[in-house]
């Protein structure tokens, strides 16, 4: 495509980088622009802002930048030729450069972009919510700089996109191919000075000439980077004939599977070279190549750790290779003999059903409930005594036996009336398994107090997740707890002036049911009750809500009494943010 009939706008350079470019108007009443996406490119590099310095002023992508590169670093070889009137007028360049389209405008597209979404993030999100009244500030002092790491520094890319930064641009204005200007330009390019008596003539030989015009090429002489003595790069090992680098990698690695060694060559290495080049300079043992002693430690050296000449090394290194080549083989062939004996030896891991795991943990659970049965008879005759020495009939203790079932126990929420359980109902029924007298016991309370005290806001799973870990802690054969089932831990929460928080979980949401049960602390005695009263019948109508509608229902329910302060107490003590909304502790999708 040629641009030699477009407008060019606008000209610069940069003389000590070489480095030119060039707007180019853009032809918008060409069939071939598409108007649409121009002026879409144009709102995204300019935004709606007109307090911003815009790029494309027409509201339209009417002009192309064309940045330059530099086509090569050595131009001494290189010069601009005129054959005029019989005579070669040669005149050296000092830099070749090649005009490509600059496509910066996508980068600062991008950049406004992420600027608008960090905007948009930073209204809903609670870090600028955050009080800074401190800010740390640390001081560092630069100290002396030596000559070695200057060096590093001045030949870093930051270093050199800095100083290119630096150099101002300087504008010009461009002369078409066919202007004066330009014709009065390319008359420098003839030698001005010729003197007639000046002999022009070639004394040279043709060879020579020729040597002079394509001198040799010098041998660039590859700098290899400082490093250790025994490290090798990839780079330089590709260099290397076939056989050198599978010796280089053998004697490094040691011992390596074939396939692993095929991995580290350059890709279409034929297998059969490199398994002749292996045979060479390792050992097949156990399926992996091995390196030999002789390679690893040559005739005529000592070790460099505990001088230990290489013939002892190589005997101890050739006997435990042999040990590892011979005797383990006939090892596992005799026990394999032998089992086949009593049992078939399967070659392959045996298959367990859903059906037998499920036989495995119901059997577990059997064991677990007559071990902490056996731990209540154990209690049995310390209570008779203490019975018997009050005057009181030694009955014999009724341990209710529950069912052991593969699905969860239902939760009864039918008899209670705000969270806690109504005298009518079947848990103020002394006789039933789940009463006070068996359930509630004052430990297990003390536990659920605690715990809430704490976290406040807690799912079932997260409860029990906590009651294990506290079980965990405690002295072996000290546990006060006996069996405590789900139903017992929902009924102690439920009793510990707690409420259960009915939380409207999304139709797609993949919590469990352990993890949709959501108890709140209602009561603790605090002027900040009614705060956490007044969040939980926000969530018992909202799976998640904003900052905003929180802050104006506290606002409503208890006037001026609900301050900022107050406000990022209650949601840091209950609720959790993601994505500019928030959460119930525990409610959060994964």
């Amino acid at each position: 495509m040629s641009y030699d009939n477009a407008a060019h706008l606008a000209a610069r350079i940069k003389p000590k980088q070489q480095k030119v470019e060039l707007e180019v108007a853009m032809d918008t009443m060409s069939p071939n622009y598409c108007r649409s996406k121009g002026e879409q490119i144009a709102l995204n590099v300019d935004g709606t802002s007109s307090e911003d310095p815009s790029v494309y002023s027409m509201k339209m992508m009417d002009k192309q930048t064309f940045s330059s590169i530099q086509a090569t670093t050595n131009t001494s070889r290189f010069a601009a030729a005129v054959f005029h009137k019989g005579e070669l007028h040669l005149t050296p360049l000092q830099g070749i450069l090649q005009m490509r389209p600059s496509f910066s405008y996508l980068d600062k597209a991008d950049t406004k972009h992420r600027e608008r979404e960090a905007a948009n993030e930073a209204g809903d999100s609670s870090q600028d919510e955050a009080e800074e009244d401190v800010k740390q500030i640390t001081v560092r002092f630069s100290r002396p700089e030596s000559e070695q790491a200057r060096q590093r520094r001045i030949q870093s890319y930051e270093f050199l996109q800095k100083k290119q930064a630096e150099e101002p641009w300087v504008h010009l204005h461009y002369h078409g191919i066919k202007d004066g200007r330009s014709e009065h330009e390319r008359q420098y390019l003839y030698c001005q000075a010729m003197d007639a008596t000046e002999n022009t003539e070639l004394v040279k030989t043709p060879r020579e000439y020729l040597a002079m015009l394509m001198p040799p090429l010098a041998e660039e002489k590859v700098i290899k980077p400082m490093g250790p003595s025994n490290v090798l790069s990839m780079a330089q090992l590709r260099t290397l004939p076939l056989g050198e680098q599978v010796r280089t990698l053998m004697k490094n690695v040691k011992v390596m599977p074939f396939a692993n060694l095929m991995g580290l060559l350059a890709s279409g290495t034929d297998s059969i070279a490199v398994l002749r080049c292996i045979q060479q300079v390792a050992l097949l043992v156990q399926g992996n190549w091995v390196v030999k002693s002789d390679v690893l430690y040559p005739k005529n050296t000592c070790s460099s750790h505990s001088g230990v000449p290489a013939e002892v090394l190589c005997r101890g290194r050739d006997f435990v290779v042999k040990v590892w080549g011979n005797f383990f083989p006939k090892l596992l062939n005799s026990v394999r003999s032998v089992c086949s004996r009593r049992v078939v030896f399967a070659a392959a891991p045996a298959h367990v059903s859903g059906d037998q795991r499920l036989k495995a943990a119901r059997e577990s659970a059997r064991e677990s409930h007559a071990l902490m049965q056996r731990e209540l008879d154990a209690r049995r005759p310390k209570v008779s005594t203490n019975t018997g020495s009050s005057g009181e009939s030694s009955t014999p203790v009724q341990v209710k036996q529950e069912p052991i079932s593969d699905s969860e126990e239902p939760m009864d929420t039918n008899g209670s009336i705000n969270g806690y359980p109504d005298p009518t109902s079947p848990l103020s029924d002394p006789h039933n398994g789940h009463g006070h007298g068996h359930a509630f016991t004052p430990e297990l309370q003390e536990f659920v107090r605690s715990t809430f005290r704490k976290h406040y806001v807690l799912c079932l799973s997260e409860v029990k997740r906590l009651f294990n870990l506290h079980l965990a802690s405690l002295p072996t054969g000290h546990s006060v707890y006996g069996h405590v089932t789900d139903r017992m831990l929902q009924d102690t929460i439920l009793q510990s002036q707690c409420k259960q928080i009915l939380v409207p979980f999304p139709p797609q949401s993949n919590a469990t049911a352990d993890e949709q049960k959501v108890f709140g602390l209602w009561e603790s005695g605090e002027t900040f009750d009614k705060h956490r009263q007044v969040l939980y019948e926000i969530f018992m109508k909202n799976y998640r809500v904003r900052r905003s509608v929180i802050q104006t229902r506290l606002t409503q329910e208890l006037s001026d009494a609900a301050t900022k302060t107050d406000v990022d107490r209650l949601l840091k003590e209950c609720c959790t943010s993601l994505g500019g909304m928030w959460y119930l502790k525990g409610t959060v999708p994964s």
